[in-house]
């Protein structure tokens, strides 16, 4: 991750989380039951970056793994996907994270994190970054994870700064309470980050931890005045509001779907909403388009390998469904 005078263009750079998912071939059952698994590529950020190749966006993300078969696997899945893996390195020191959830439709997903001594991915430093690129892409994509630890947190605030709000630049709250000790040491940095990005997207929890207030319409108002010029506030059942700076406001309802894991919906979302941006789409089409891909796999078991194609987010939306179907979870 050296820095260069004439990077590759990337619709879309994402940096922060990766690891290996572990998930129940089983719904319904308990952790402590379940017999067979299967394997995904997983994070936050790797997941985005999937989510928008899938539509036909060129993507990279920045992160690190393990030294070990898994990492291999991530490297691997991720070009499968048709995301770059260039500024994907090994950690010797760490082994590649592994993550298993429970699946209790229609809305009970709990996730069990094995990140520790630590994480690789937050063992990002600034001097491997790659900034030109970081500077040159069209869309930049951190985490509020990769704020949690040393010293990705100063390397994700480095990013920002060296990307200066070129282009469009999202910060993804991705609150996850147990990488922090309390939402009041996270907050701090989530307001320094606000200051450089010019989209916030989160749901209520986060947008909490990130402002101190919950109601939507507080959250997306205390987003702007933190510095953003677009704030992407999830409502879970609710849908969705989106505010601009400018006065444009959009507020849609979610897709009913038959909901059979609701952990890689949000990533879907984000992943249709730097399609969206890129394509210079108004907003409540955006919305409605990242709406769509978040319930698609929401129906689905897997996140990385359930993320839609275009083709399959339009016929979705095409579709008339009666109102009163189940709900997209609010977890992102």
């Amino acid at each position: 991750m050296t820095d260069s005078d004439a990077p590759q263009y990337f619709d879309l750079i994402t940096m922060g989380r990766i690891g290996v998912d572990l998930y129940p071939l089983e719904t319904g059952v308990p952790l402590a039951k379940v017999e067979t698994f299967g394997k995904f590529l997983g994070g936050s950020a790797a997941n985005v970056a999937v989510a928008a190749a899938r539509l036909g966006r060129s993507t990279a993300v920045i992160t690190r793994t393990g030294d070990d078969p898994f990492g291999t696997y991530l490297h691997e899945a991720l070009k499968g996907f048709g995301v770059d893996d260039r500024w994907v390195t090994p950690v010797a020191a760490y082994p590649t994270p592994v993550t298993f959830c429970e699946i209790f439709p229609p809305d009970d997903f709990p996730l069990y994190f094995y990140r520790r001594p630590k994480a690789p991915d937050l063992e990002i430093h600034t001097t491997e970054l790659d900034l030109a690129a970081v500077r040159g892409a069209g869309i930049f994509w951190i985490t509020g994870t990769g704020l949690s630890e040393e010293p990705s947190r100063s390397a994700t605030l480095d990013a920002l700064r060296a990307r200066a709000k070129a282009g469009t630049t999202v910060f993804d709250l991705d609150w996850r309470p147990m990488f922090w000790r309390d939402p009041d040491e996270a907050r701090p940095y989530y307001r320094q980050a606000l200051r450089h990005a010019t989209v916030a997207v989160g749901n209520l929890d986060e947008c909490e931890v990130a402002t101190g207030v919950r109601e939507p319409e507080a959250c997306a108002e205390a987003l702007l005045a933190a510095g953003v010029e677009l704030a992407v506030v999830k409502q879970g059942p609710r849908g969705v509001l989106a505010v601009h700076r400018d006065g444009t406001r959009a507020e849609v309802p979610p897709v009913p779907v038959d909901v059979v894991n609701g952990l890689g919906a949000g990533d879907a979302f984000g992943g249709s909403l730097c399609h969206g941006l890129l394509s210079g789409w108004d907003l409540e089409r955006t919305m409605r388009h990242a709406n769509a891909a978040g319930a698609l796999v929401a129906s689905r078991l897997a996140c990385s390998s359930a993320m839609p194609t275009g083709a399959e987010v339009a016929d979705l939306l095409a579709q008339t469904v009666p109102p009163g179907g189940a709900s997209l979870p609010s977890q992102s």
